[in-house]
C-alpha cells in the first residue's frame, strides 16, 4: 500500500532537496572524526595494549574492531524490522529523529571518557554512535525518491554526498586546530580536553543541522490505524523481499552492490591503517591523506553525476568500478609515501563517485510509486553493511595468513574484476 508523502509537498522543491542534502552535512562529521581521523587514535592511546573482556584478553585495536562489527550485525539483525515498521506505519521521519537523537548524544558522550576507568562507557558510546549514524542512514537514504524525479536522483545523490565530503572536512579542520593549538582557545597543552570537546562539537553539530534538516522534510500520510506493529514491520520487509525478486534488473544490481561494496568499504575502513602499517605514515601525514580523500570525495560525487548525465549511470559505474581496481593493483606495489598521496587522491575521487551514483542508481531501479521505499531502502542498507563484515573478515584474514595487508589489497581487485561483470549484466531503464 502506498504512502504519499503530505498533500502539501512539492517533488523537486529545492528547499527540501537542500535540507535533504544538509542531513548529510550534518552527520558526516561523525563519519569522519569518530570514525577515522580522530577517536581511533585518541582510543588507542588512552587504553591499554590488552584488555580484559569476558574473561578474555583482547587487544585494544581487537577490542575496537570486534565493536564495529557488533555494531553492524545488530543494525542487520534490526533494521529489517524498523523498516518495514516504517513503511507500514508512514513514520519513517521520526526513525530518522530517534537514530539522530541516539548517535548525536553518544557521540556528546564520549567527552567522559578519558582512560581505562571509563572503557566500558567508552566502548557503549561507540558503538551506540554507530547505530544511530548507519541505522538513520536507512531512513534517509529512502527520502531522495520521495523528493525528486527520476532524472534528479543523481544530482541529488550528488549534492548530498558532496555537502557530506565538505562539511565533515570543515568540521574536521577545526577540531584539528582545536586540538594541535589548544592555548588559541584558552585550554592547556597535554590534555585531553581539546580532544574530548571536539566529540561534544562533533554531536551538537550533527545534532543541530539534522534537527534544522528534518523540519523541512515531508512527512507521509499514516494509515489511521494498526495492530502489532513488529509483526506488520516484518511483513512489510518479506513482501518487499519477496518483491524484488520479480524484478530482474533490481536483483542483479544488489548482487553487484553487495561485492564491490565488500570492497569499497573495506578500503575505506582500512586504508589509514595501511599506510600506517606498510609504509610508516606518522599521524600528521594521515591527517592529510584524510583529508586529501574528503576534498575529492566533493569532486567525485560532481563529477560522477556529470557523466551519469552524458553516457548513462551503467557505464559510468562500470568505469569507476575500473579504476578501483586499478587503485588496489597499484597499491599492491606502492612502497614510497609521495605515491601513496596519489593512491590516496583517486580514492577519495572514486569514493564519492561510486557512493553517490551506487544510491541514485538504485532508486531508478526501485519500482515507481511502490509506497516501501524504506524496506527497499533497507536491502541496500543489510547488503552494504554484511558487505563490510564479509570485506574486513577476508581482508584480516589474509592478513593474518600472509603477514602483509599487500595480498588483502591485491585480493580486492579480484572483487571489483567479479563486480563489473556482475554489472554488465544489468540493464537500466531508459539506457542502453
Amino acid at each position: 500500500m502506498n504512502h504519499p508523502v503530505s498533500d502539501n509537498f512539492k517533488i523537486n522543491d529545492p528547499k527540501v532537496i537542500r535540507a535533504w542534502a544538509f542531513y548529510d552535512w550534518a552527520n558526516s562529521a561523525f563519519a569522519l572524526v569518530i570514525t577515522t581521523a580522530i577517536f581511533p587514535a585518541y582510543y588507542l592511546a588512552i587504553t591499554n595494549d590488552v584488555i580484559e573482556v569476558f574473561g578474555l584478553q583482547v587487544s585494544n585495536s581487537a577490542l575496537y574492531a570486534f565493536t564495529i562489527t557488533v555494531a553492524y550485525i545488530i543494525l542487520t539483525l534490526v533494521s529489517p524490522l524498523l523498516s518495514g515498521i516504517a513503511d507500514y506505519s508512514g513514520k519513517k521521519k521520526q526513525f530518522l529523529l530517534f537514530f539522530t537523537l541516539l548517535g548525536s548524544f553518544s557521540c556528546i558522550g564520549l567527552f567522559f571518557f578519558q582512560g581505562m576507568e571509563q572503557i566500558s562507557l567508552g566502548i557503549l558510546l561507540f558503538l551506540l554512535g554507530l547505530i544511530g549514524f548507519a541505522g538513520g542512514l536507512v531512513f534517509y537514504n529512502a527520502f531522495l525518491p520521495e523528493i525528486a524525479s527520476p532524472d534528479q536522483y543523481d544530482r541529488v545523490s550528488a549534492k548530498g554526498f558532496s555537502l557530506g565530503f565538505l562539511g565533515s572536512l570543515i568540521l574536521l579542520s577545526f577540531c584539528l586546530i582545536m586540538i594541535q593549538k589548544p592555548g588559541y582557545f584558552g585550554m592547556d597543552e597535554g590534555t585531553t580536553l581539546p580532544v574530548r570537546l571536539s566529540f561534544v562539537i562533533v554531536g551538537g553539530w550533527w545534532l543541530i543541522f539534522s534537527l534544522r534538516s528534518l523540519s523541512k522534510l515531508p512527512d507521509n500520510n499514516r494509515r489511521a490505524s494498526y495492530e502489532n506493529p513488529f509483526k506488520n514491520g516484518i511483513n512489510e520487509f518479506l513482501k518487499v523481499w519477496k518483491s524484488s525478486r520479480q524484478y530482474p534488473e533490481l536483483y542483479k544490481f544488489l548482487f553487484s552492490f553487495f561485492t564491490y561494496s565488500a570492497g569499497v568499504q573495506t578500503i575505506l575502513y582500512m586504508a589509514a591503517t595501511f599506510a600506517e602499517k606498510e609504509l610508516n605514515f606518522e599521524t600528521s601525514e594521515l591527517i592529510i591523506v584524510i583529508l586529501c580523500i574528503q576534498l575529492l570525495g566533493i569532486v567525485g560525487a560532481y563529477v560522477a553525476s556529470l557523466c551519469s548525465t552524458k553516457w548513462g549511470n551503467k557505464v559510468t559505474l562500470m568505469f569507476i568500478l575500473f579504476i578501483w581496481t586499478i587503485v588496489c593493483m597499484v597499491a599492491y606495489m606502492t612502497y614510497i609515501k609521495s605515491h601513496f598521496y596519489f593512491l590516496a587522491a583517486a580514492v577519495g575521487f572514486v569514493m564519492g563517485a561510486v557512493q553517490s551514483l551506487s544510491r541514485s542508481t538504485y532508486a531508478k531501479l526501485i519500482p515507481k510509486q511502490t509506497g516501501d521505499n524504506t524496506s527497499y531502502f533497507s536491502l541496500y542498507d543489510i547488503l552494504e553493511k554484511s558487505a563490510i563484515i564479509l570485506g574486513t573478515f577476508i581482508f584480516g584474514f589474509l592478513n593474518q595468513l600472509t603477514g602483509s595487508m599487500r595480498f588483502s589489497i591485491l585480493f580486492l581487485s579480484v572483487i571489483f574484476v567479479v563486480s563489473i561483470i556482475l554489472f554488465s549484466r544489468i540493464q537500466i531503464k531508459n539506457e542502453a
